[in-house]
């Protein structure tokens, strides 16, 4: 026997050692015959405990020593039940984990050959194909038979002359007689919160074989247990020797995307020590982003934003997301984007993107062409990546209108539909959004609605939860109080909001903590709270042409705040208290921008249809009015003719100026010339 011989038969004896005096195993084994699995699958830690010899062999040099042990596993199942074994074919010993765990962005040719961890996020997927495993050759002049195992990285190709008869290039594949295995590819990056301020991410590709295929999709974040191979097809003669890696999966396992930390014993202890306090929400709302002075409602609808409400799912199987949007439109230099980036490095997982720099394809998902094969798969955007996390976009009024589309979508029903080059596919976007954007004059006009201060479609605006206007205005204690903040930060004080405050590492760790561990129900006295709010609000309402204050919409944000309030006291009940905060949120968002400016009415139509009641009778009106003149004219109106006709119609002229913008704006009219409008679907 040779060494080689030895060492196989070594550990074939050592894994069904393995296998037969570990109980938890055992089990493991009989419930791959009874479900019909081919995987078998053991800690790394079982193996270091049982031999360190197998464990050396089998994480130092996995690609002698894995095959060996699935051998052993077919072997083992055989004995139990020889009809699956001989049904199955093939098994695999798949380990979980390996004392070499490293970063992606740690991989070095140490680890070539070594049995590794990694985890990261899967941004590519090829469809799978089929791995010639075991490739039958015949001689077409003497029928010779000849059969050949292939290797991932290279094609084992047959002798160019028969050893029977001599001839020349005269083997074919079999193809009914060779043996398949399914292959896959997967290309997966570093998770956004690994990556290094200004550096680009990296990626590895990563093959799955057999049973692995389509176990995860783009967005997941993954776990990967797997020997680092080189691939050998891209040494050519008169290049250069360099070659690239790949990971050869073993083990693949797709973890929780929301619980991507670890928390221990201690910080355990420390969350439930701060949720004891009976100001453990101020305190929350002072955490954030302390170097920013005020804003305390700003900041409290973005503490509801990272804890969240709880999703439902009706009996009818209807989804109601649980994410709160909140959006942010401001005066230049009021520190809006501070506040998101604040955000994006303390949530738990937040992708952070601006308008400018983002195209519908990156926020949602690409269909991409493989350099290879020349097959089409799919490239996972920034909101599939933020999947069960934050999406932060800066500056979302300077994104192009047709790349705007693509969030309303991932805003409420919370997936990514992609229809592109033959593919058909629907991704989770379940992430909550935080924009800013800037107002369309360069400042925020109070005489002005919120939709016309805000260069983005009503269609947009409704689905955010809160809209919060932050305005630039001289106030002399507000400035004194801003000056010294800001002033002491640079002098190297520490001003007066760091005092009593938690360290965004605990924050996050609380965070996580709450959406993993509580799921508040509305109490019966905070259901009677918004019950009474929503119709206090309603009565308002005097008949046709007044203003409707709230609508079942905002009804459901109220909702998702209110439980919000209680996770961040880690309560299983939401009370009376915590509807209470949430009104006063939603209070402050509708005098923010939910007043019509010219009743002074609350109105919340002037966010979500754009034009305020008082309004809507004179849109009617100048609508009514360039109906009729296109007809008349059977063609573009000119501006000045439609501005004399609103004045007798009783539409003011400044007013009927002004609607005329906001249609053009909203897409309802066009100018095919300069003085012309014409409606779109005229």
């Amino acid at each position: 026997m040779s060494v080689a011989e030895v060492a196989a038969e070594t550990v074939k004896n050592k894994v069904k050692d393995l296998i037969l005096s570990n109980e938890k195993i055992l089990d493991e084994v009989l419930n791959i015959i009874i479900q019909h699995k081919k995987s078998l699958e053991i800690d790394s830690s079982d193996i270091l405990l049982f031999d360190k010899e197998l464990a050396e062999l089998v994480f130092e040099r996995p690609k002698q020593a894995l095959p060996i042990a699935d051998e052993a596993v077919k072997e083992v199942v055989e004995e139990k039940d020889p009809e699956t074994a001989r049904r199955l074919r093939r098994f695999y010993f798949r380990v979980k984990g390996s004392p070499y765990s490293t970063p992606l962005r740690r991989l070095r040719s140490d680890h070539i050959g070594r049995l590794i961890r990694v985890e990261g996020i899967v941004t590519r997927q090829t469809p799978p194909k089929h791995f010639l495993y075991r490739a039958l050759y015949r001689c077409t002049q003497c029928g010779y038979e000849l059969e050949l195992l292939q290797e991932l990285e290279k094609h084992v190709e047959p002798p160019s002359r028969c050893p029977r008869c001599g001839a020349s290039k005269s083997f074919v594949l079999v193809t009914e007689l060779s043996q398949y295995i399914d292959w896959q590819k997967l290309i997966v990056q570093e998770r956004p919160e690994e990556l290094p301020p200004g550096q680009l991410p990296r990626s590895i590709e990563v093959v799955l074989l057999d049973d692995l295929v389509d176990s995860v999709k783009p967005g997941d974040i993954v776990s990967i247990t797997g020997i680092l191979d080189l691939t050998l097809s891209e040494l050519k003669k008169g290049r250069p020797p360099i070659l690239n890696s790949f990971l050869n999966a073993v083990h693949l396992e797709s973890t929780n995307k929301e619980l991507v930390e670890d928390i221990t014993k201690e910080d355990e202890k420390r969350i439930v020590e701060l949720s004891r306090r009976p100001d453990v929400r101020d305190l929350i709302v002072r955490s954030i982003a302390p170097s920013i002075y005020g804003h305390e409602e700003i900041k409290e609808a973005i503490a509801c934003l990272l804890f969240g409400g709880n999703e439902v799912v009706y009996p009818d199987g209807v989804r109601v997301r649980g994410d709160i949007h909140v959006l942010l439109v401001g005066d230049p230099g009021t520190a809006k984007s501070q506040l998101l980036k604040f955000v994006a490095k303390v949530a738990p997982r937040a992708v952070y993107t601006t308008g400018k720099g983002s195209s519908a394809a990156g926020l949602t998902a690409a269909v991409v062409r493989d350099k290879i094969t020349g097959d089409f798969y799919l490239e996972a955007g920034a909101l599939v990546l933020a999947d069960k996390g934050v999406a932060v976009i800066d500056e979302i009024d300077k994104m192009d209108a047709k790349d705007r589309v693509a969030i309303h979508e991932a805003m409420e029903q919370q997936t990514v539909s992609i229809s592109k080059a033959g593919i058909v596919a629907t991704l989770n976007a379940r992430a909550a959004v935080l924009a800013a954007a800037n107002p369309a004059f360069g400042r925020y006009l109070p005489n002005r609605t919120v939709a016309e201060n805000i260069d983005l479609p009503v269609s947009l605006l409704s689905r955010f939860d809160l809209i919060f206007v932050v305005r630039d205005e001289p106030q002399e204690d507000f400035d004194k109080a801003v000056a010294s903040h800001i002033l002491d930060l640079h002098a190297g004080y520490l001003p007066e909001s760091f005092k009593d405050i938690i360290k965004p590492d605990l924050l996050r760790k609380y965070i996580i903590y709450a959406r993993r561990y509580v799921k508040p129900q509305l109490g019966e006295d905070a259901k009677e709270r918004i019950k009474q709010f929503y119709l206090e609000m309603r009565k308002r309402y005097q008949g046709p042409g007044t203003a409707i204050a709230i609508t079942a919409r905002q009804l459901e944000a109220l909702i998702r705040l209110t439980l919000a309030e209680a996770k961040m006291r880690l309560s299983p009940l939401a009370t009376a208290e915590d509807a209470e905060r949430a009104v006063r949120l939603y209070l402050a968002f509708l005098k923010s921008v939910g007043i019509d400016m010219e009743s002074g009415a609350v109105d919340i139509d002037s966010v979500m249809t754009g034009v305020p009641a008082s309004r809507r009778e004179a849109y009617i009106k100048l609508a009514e009015v360039i109906k009729r003149l296109e007809e008349a004219v059977k063609g573009p109106v000119k501006v000045e003719a439609l501005l004399d006709e609103a004045e007798k119609a009783g539409v003011p002229r400044a007013e009927a100026q002004r609607l005329i913008e906001l249609m053009v704006r909203n897409g309802e009219l066009y100018t095919p010339r300069p003085g012309y409008v014409k409606r779109i679907n005229a």
